[in-house]
């Protein structure tokens, strides 16, 4: 990758950080990073909305003794390569988790993700069932509003970012306070926020192009909305796991239990969107039960 690209300022322990080259002729794939951590089965976990692999730091050290642990960095996001012209929908980014799978050659895989990448953990295993052993699936973002549903603040912010014309010069800037506030409205225990989350997430921000990417994204929220529509194809078991505060109403929650009647159905207490960030021993009890 380009030397001059910035290194992530947080480490997790027990991790080594690696890339994923493009594949020959597909001019819209750029290299993808991932972490790795553990020994095991493997276990893929994927990030949410405007957040990177660091999202599960606090996951990852309690779940490394029983899976080989793989935390990917979506397309164009974290350290991702940002391809000029990429696309950002569901299809683009759900390629990249299965080029992960494919690449690495991966088997009796453990799908996990939260808000997009929960989306992204059913789709990818409604693709490669061949390959996928569970899914567990945290707040899907898969509702009208998405973030917008956060505060007042995130309506505003979110908005503007997809207005034509200032969009983009609004996705790029990012201040620190708005930015904290808007991830807060995600947190049942605002406090699960770090400083030092919220600063790499801004020198992420800071990347030439990210920008693009940020907008990308939540202009595609109804791709991730239609992606629901591939849930049924899903083989592989899969636990469903919300935030009693998460974003998404009990209908959109009851409507994914109808969807998928044979899923296992979490709530957890007072925990919000972000549950990698304040419950992540919640998650990770929930992971090792079943390694």
């Amino acid at each position: 990758m380009p030397s001059q690209q910035p290194r992530p300022t947080i480490h997790i322990p027990g991790t080594t950080s690696h890339t994923i080259a493009p594949r020959a002729g597909h001019r819209r794939e750029g290299t993808l990073r991932y972490l790795k951590a553990g020994s095991g089965a493997p276990l893929v976990l994927l990030h949410t909305v405007r957040t990177q692999a660091e999202h599960f730091r606090l996951l990852i050290p309690l779940i490394a003794e029983r899976y080989t642990v793989y935390a990917l960095d979506l397309p164009g996001m974290g350290y991702s390569e940002i391809v000029p012209g990429a696309s950002y929908d569901e299809p683009a980014m759900r390629a990249g988790v299965e080029r992960l799978l494919t690449e690495l050659d991966l088997h009796d895989v453990t799908l996990a993700g939260e808000s997009m990448g929960a989306v992204l953990a059913l789709t990818t295993a409604a693709d490669l069932p061949e390959r996928v052993r569970r899914v567990v699936a945290v707040n899907t973002y898969d509702f009208r509003g998405g973030i917008a549903r956060s505060s007042l603040l995130a309506r505003v912010v979110i908005s503007g970012v997809l207005t034509p014309g200032v969009g983009p010069v609004i996705a790029g800037v990012e201040p620190k306070p708005a930015l904290s506030k808007i991830l807060q409205g995600g947190l049942g225990d605002k406090s699960a926020l770090r400083a030092d989350y919220v600063d790499e997430l801004l020198q992420v921000g800071a990347r030439p192009g990210y920008p693009t990417v940020a907008r990308g994204v939540y202009q595609n929220l109804p791709s991730l909305i239609a992606a629901r529509s591939r849930y049924p194809e899903v083989k592989a078991p899969i636990h469903l796991v919300y935030g009693e505060k998460d974003w998404s109403r009990p209908s959109d929650r009851e409507a994914n239990k109808q969807l998928l009647p044979a899923a296992d159905f979490t709530q957890v207490p007072k925990a919000g969107h972000f549950i990698a960030l304040e419950r992540p021993d919640v998650l990770a009890d929930l992971l090792n039960a079943v390694a």
